[in-house]
């Protein structure tokens, strides 16, 4: 059993325990219903304590992938006009996809017309908020507390201070290299800790979709008697 499920991808693992969870949870409230047991110990507990631990661990990956592996890239190119021709594209590339997604929107929206008919007379109170200038944008881009940034989980200003950071260790010579090999060293530890979390997310995809399908198995058993009452 090991062995045939060392030879399975995490893909594979991950679609398993994907159906698995859902069959589990529509079976648990099909099997008991709603008893308090199963919501306190099985619902509750097991797979909605199991699911918000499997999600908050994948957001703790986040920022430290982010900036060390960035900052290993960064420091890594002893040409700073590599990085500036790598960073152009980089911008030209999002600058175009960014557009790209708009005219996309904006076009179905344009065809299909969503909100058509609508009586929005209950949102005539809404206040729009007024629009950030390029130049707020712009400067936004630019941490002034790069922990704080970290802690806020601002990915751009996380972006823009790994990048700095890493064209500084690059240009400060042996110093840097020494910043520059600890950095080596911390992300392939991060690696190894995203290949573990990797490992466990068969199961806690497991846990989130069980959760998931016990409350739609809930829902669907609760309009099934509104709709036989009200016949």
């Amino acid at each position: 059993m090991n062995a045939e499920a060392k030879k399975m991808s995490l893909t594979t693992r991950v679609l398993v325990g994907m159906v698995l969870g859902i069959v589990t949870g529509f079976a648990i409230r099909l099997l008991f219903g709603e008893e308090g047991f199963v919501n306190e110990y099985i619902v509750n507990g097991l797979f909605d304590v199991g699911g918000q631990i499997f999600v908050a661990s994948l957001k703790m990956l986040v920022v430290p992938l982010v900036f060390v592996s960035l900052v290993c890239g960064t420091s890594s190119l002893k040409d700073i006009a590599t990085l500036g021709r790598l960073g152009s594209k980089t911008l030209m590339f999002y600058l175009g996809t960014t557009a790209l997604a708009i005219t996309l929107a904006m076009s179905l929206a344009l065809l299909f017309g969503p909100g058509k008919g609508a009586d929005l007379s209950a949102a005539s109170t809404f206040t729009a908020t007024e629009a950030p200038t390029l130049g707020e944008v712009i400067v936004d881009m630019f941490p002034t507390n790069p922990i704080s940034s970290m802690a806020e989980g601002n990915t751009l200003q996380i972006i823009i201070f790994a990048l700095l950071f890493g064209i500084a260790i690059s240009a400060s010579g042996q110093p840097g290299e020494r910043v520059a090999a600890f950095f080596r060293d911390l992300n392939e530890v991060i690696l190894k800790l995203v290949a573990l979390l990797m490992n466990l997310a068969p199961y806690g995809v497991c846990d989130v979709k069980s959760y998931e399908a016990l409350f739609t198995a809930q829902r669907v058993n609760h309009l099934y008697h509104q709709m036989n009452l009200g016949a």
